[in-house]
């Protein structure tokens, strides 16, 4: 299958490496350093289980790149999304498919009415960073949740063919939610503190004030109608993270030791905002806002 990724970092990078490694045509769509280095050397990954490789790929800065694509694999910054859509609409082909392995609940949304077609929204839980210019480092797990749709089932069957766990699920704007609810956790606190998550937790009074902010992002969402999210479960689920991502720091982390602009407009800032629209106080989620929105001011 001919594929195209919309956003060579980390995301896009370690489910491209695994596409191209089992055979598919990979063109990686990214920055000008990861996509000279991708040209020269060929896309490296670094797993979490010891093992190393370098698939060959085909990479370019042009979002015109993405032309002839069967899927197209968005995995852009939400900031940049709409930017994306605009970028690509000239050159989709008719009968691609579009997933979306975005942070936040909105982005597919976004991309289908930029894009006046249907957009996958995907549920990514993998631990990943960028090594260094065409490197991408795995720090775990790795598993998809998709929603339904006519294509739905015949792309989880190329994904599982290059071992990427996926399941297709009915209720993936519930597994949304419970993922940005576990980004609203821990990416804020992390890019804070600058720690991982496996330290994080152990950090003096912080899982009592992480409770605080899961305990308002799931009344927003429970008021918003997600109303199939079990507080406990998703507790459980917020401290499983800690557990199978210990070294894990967040992209929110990441983006500020890099001097970038982060999400968290859409992850925190959302909740924010979604909580004023339905009359829930959010304030936890405010103080981590802002207090990441003061830092990428500085």
């Amino acid at each position: 299958m001919k594929i195209a990724v919309m956003g060579a970092g980390a995301v896009g990078c370690y489910y491209g490496a695994l596409l191209a490694a089992g055979g598919h045509a990979l063109t990686m769509i990214g920055r000008m350093q990861h996509v000279q280095a991708m040209q020269r050397d060929g896309l490296r990954l670094s797993a979490a289980n010891g093992t190393e490789f370098v698939v060959p790929v085909q990479a370019s800065t042009e979002t015109a790149a993405v032309q002839g694509a069967q899927l197209v694999l968005v995995c852009v910054k939400s900031t940049d999304t709409d930017a994306a859509a605009a970028a690509m609409a000239p050159y989709l082909a008719p009968d691609a498919v579009l997933l979306s392995l975005q942070n936040g609940v909105d982005n597919a949304e976004r991309l289908q009415a930029a894009l006046g077609r249907p957009v996958l929204p995907a549920v990514v839980y993998v631990a990943t960073e960028m090594a260094g210019p065409g490197h991408v480092k795995h720090h775990g797990r790795g598993e998809l949740v998709i929603g339904p749709s006519a294509d739905s089932d015949r792309i989880a069957e190329v994904l599982r063919a290059a071992g990427i766990p996926v399941e297709v699920s009915d209720h993936a704007m519930a597994a949304l939610w419970t993922k940005l609810i576990l980004n609203c956790a821990f990416n804020a606190f992390s890019a804070l503190t600058e720690l991982p998550y496996g330290r994080l937790v152990q950090v003096t009074g912080l899982l009592p004030a992480m409770r605080e902010v899961v305990d308002e992002c799931l009344r927003v969402a429970h008021a918003a109608g997600v109303t199939t999210l079990e507080d406990e479960v998703v507790w459980q689920a917020v401290m499983r993270i800690a557990q199978t991502m210990p070294g894990q720091r967040s992209s929110t982390a990441q983006d500020l030791s890099r001097r970038k602009p982060t999400e968290i407009d859409h992850l925190n800032g959302f909740v924010v905002r979604t909580g004023e629209r339905l009359g829930v106080p959010t304030p936890a989620n405010r103080v981590l806002w802002v207090a990441v929105k003061a830092r990428e001011s500085a």
